[in-house]
């Protein structure tokens, strides 16, 4: 009994010894590698240059006041169209003591002139009408009365301008009230009723009151990379993407290309202007962020192989194609001649047949990046 045990024994280690060695066999023998085959296709190449900017306005106009005071009434508020030459908001003058004080003290010398001026005349015109004086004498009075009642009559439009911004002749005529230059639709009015404004002058810009835009009129303003300028040229056209506006696309004609570029993040930048062409009906709002594709070349109807097939040497370049079956391949190198490429498929001039069978990814390779994409 003893003696069978230890021969079961024996014969179980051999056969543990042998299903390990026979395993460590076959995970050590190398495995076929199987790859995929594809053939060249006829497509259309179309090679793309994108610059990212945005859309906006080609007409915006900032109104400012041409008076400094407080506002006092606003007439309009952000998306409403205005016309050229409408109200905007009117303004309450807070005139400067100083300046009041002196535009004061010149009405009243100005009356007290007028008043000495007005007896004086009124004297010769007397002497006059009895042939007393002479009518040189009584010229001289009557232009003294004159003058004076033209500098009284300033005098008080002086002090009317500085306290209420009006003369009594022209209350039509006020600056006021502050006017749109422009027909178009206001995006922004950064001031409130009781706000503090500015007038635009030499020293400064003045005070914003609204930003008035022409929406018919678009363009997109982009940037170009300098590798790419030298490409591109006036006239082009261009398909915008605009990211807020989905599963619609706009055309576009390039129309300015910068002479000068301007450094950013270390590369140099070329700006761009596209004129949008709108459909009726169509609204794009001012500052939506766009890219705009500029078809650099195109061509139709070629052979193409997929780009990330090609191989390189040196300064060729070289695809392996399949001599043998699929069971039994037989890769071998073949040099080709390539043309215009879109970044995906890249165009065969020499080199292939439309039936040539090119060495791919591995088979096992692609099931597993399926695998891990599906999870």
């Amino acid at each position: 009994m003893k003696k069978v045990v230890r021969v079961l024994g024996i014969l179980v280690l051999v056969g543990v010894f042998g299903g390990t060695m026979y395993f460590l066999y076959t995970k050590s023998k190398p495995k076929t590698e199987m790859y995929e085959n594809k053939t060249p296709f006829i497509s259309n190449v179309v090679m793309k240059t994108v610059a990212t900017g945005s859309v906006v306005p080609r007409y915006e106009i900032d109104i400012k006041p041409q008076v400094s005071g407080i506002i006092d009434e606003l007439y309009l508020e952000a998306g409403d169209r205005i016309t050229k030459g409408q109200v905007v908001a009117r303004i309450k003058i807070i005139p400067d003591m100083v300046t009041l004080n002196a535009a004061e003290t010149r009405l009243n010398r100005a009356k007290i002139n007028f008043d000495d001026a007005k007896i004086d005349y009124d004297r010769q015109q007397k002497l006059f009408d009895k042939n007393v004086i002479s009518y040189e004498e009584f010229k001289k009075a009557k232009l003294g009365y004159v003058s004076t009642k033209e500098e009284l009559e300033a005098a008080e439009n002086n002090l009317e301008l500085i306290k209420n911004g009006v003369t009594k002749k022209a209350k039509t005529a006020t600056n006021t009230l502050v006017r749109s230059t422009i027909d178009g639709m206001v995006l922004d009015v950064p001031v409130k009723v009781g706000n503090s404004v500015i007038q635009a002058n030499t020293f400064n810009a003045g005070t914003t009151i609204a930003s008035v835009a022409n929406m018919n009129d678009m363009i997109f303003k982009g940037n170009v990379d300098e590798t790419e300028v030298g490409k591109i040229k006036e006239g082009m056209p261009i398909e915008l993407e605009i990211g807020a506006i989905d599963k619609e696309k706009f055309e576009a004609f390039l129309e300015y290309i910068s002479p000068k570029g301007k450094e950013e993040n270390g590369a140099i930048q070329f700006e761009i202007k596209a004129k949008v062409n709108l459909k009726e009906g169509q609204f794009i709002r001012a500052g939506y962020s766009a890219n705009a594709s500029i078809v650099l070349d195109k061509k139709d109807s070629v052979m193409v192989i997929p780009e990330g097939l090609l191989k390189f040497e040196n300064d060729s370049s070289f695809v392996e194609v399949n001599t043998g079956t699929t069971e039994e391949p037989n890769y071998e190198k073949r040099f080709v001649k390539t043309g215009l490429s879109d970044g995906i498929n890249i165009e065969i001039t020499d080199g292939l047949q439309l039936d040539d069978k090119i060495k791919g990814e591995i088979i096992n390779q692609k099931k597993t990046k399926d695998s891990e994409s599906d999870n």
